[in-house]
Formats: structure tokens, C-alpha cells, sequence
């Protein structure tokens, strides 16, 4: 039950982020979703960042709580893939197809290179 009740905590935190960042980032009637962009590319590194030290410190119980907490909760509910998806298709569908594949596949390479730089800056700093 302890599981549960840190990954709802986590959660709740991390879409209660998510959703100021895209209030302030995404005014009405704008036509890139910045604010999903940017939860993503920011949760992206930040996961990466954080499951790079864990692994680092070693398999524990406090290693396993922040995982939960912090990984699976606050990321999991910050970043969201599903926004990602239903912005996709609706540049798509309103006739903006160049901007909301650059979009997608932007949002993954920059999700990709964002993870793999919160690895590099974790590594950097534990030498």
C-alpha cells in the first residue's frame, strides 16, 4: 500500500505541474503546444537525471521509495505522451500536417536527447 500512496502523492504533484507550465506557457489560441513540449523535453531529462543517480547509489529501499515518489509519481504525471499524441492529430487535422509532424518527431528526438543529457550530467557530476 506504501507503493501506492507515494506514486499517488508523486503524481499529483507532477500534473498539478504540469498543468501550471501549460496554462503559462500555452495562451488560447496558440498555435504550438509549448507547454506539453516543454513538460516532456524538462520530465525527459529530469527522469533520466534521476534514475542515472539512483542506479549510481546502489538498490535500496529509500533508493525504491524515490523511484516511486519522484520517477513513476511526479514525472509520470508531468510528462504526458498522451497530450503529445491528441495535439498531434489535431494540427494534423486543422491542416498544419508539416507542423505537427515536426512536433512529434521533435518532441521524441529532443525527449531522447534530453534523457541521455540528464544521464551525461549526472555522470559529469559524480566525477
Amino acid at each position: 500500500m506504501r507503493s501506492f500512496a507515494l506514486v499517488a502523492l508523486g503524481g499529483a504533484a507532477g500534473t498539478l505541474a504540469r498543468h501550471g507550465v501549460g496554462e503559462w506557457l500555452n495562451p488560447d489560441g496558440a498555435s504550438f503546444p509549448l507547454g506539453t513540449f516543454a513538460v516532456n523535453v524538462t520530465g525527459s531529462f529530469l527522469l533520466g537525471a534521476l534514475l542515472t543517480l539512483l542506479v549510481l547509489r546502489g538498490d535500496g529501499g529509500r533508493q525504491r521509495d524515490a523511484r516511486l515518489l519522484l520517477g513513476t509519481g511526479a514525472l509520470g504525471g508531468y510528462t504526458t505522451y498522451s497530450a503529445l499524441a491528441v495535439e498531434t492529430q489535431q494540427l494534423v487535422r486543422d491542416g498544419h500536417v508539416a507542423l505537427g509532424l515536426t512536433y512529434a518527431l521533435g518532441s521524441l528526438a529532443a525527449g531522447l536527447l534530453a534523457a541521455l543529457a540528464g544521464i551525461a550530467a549526472v555522470r559529469g557530476a559524480g566525477r
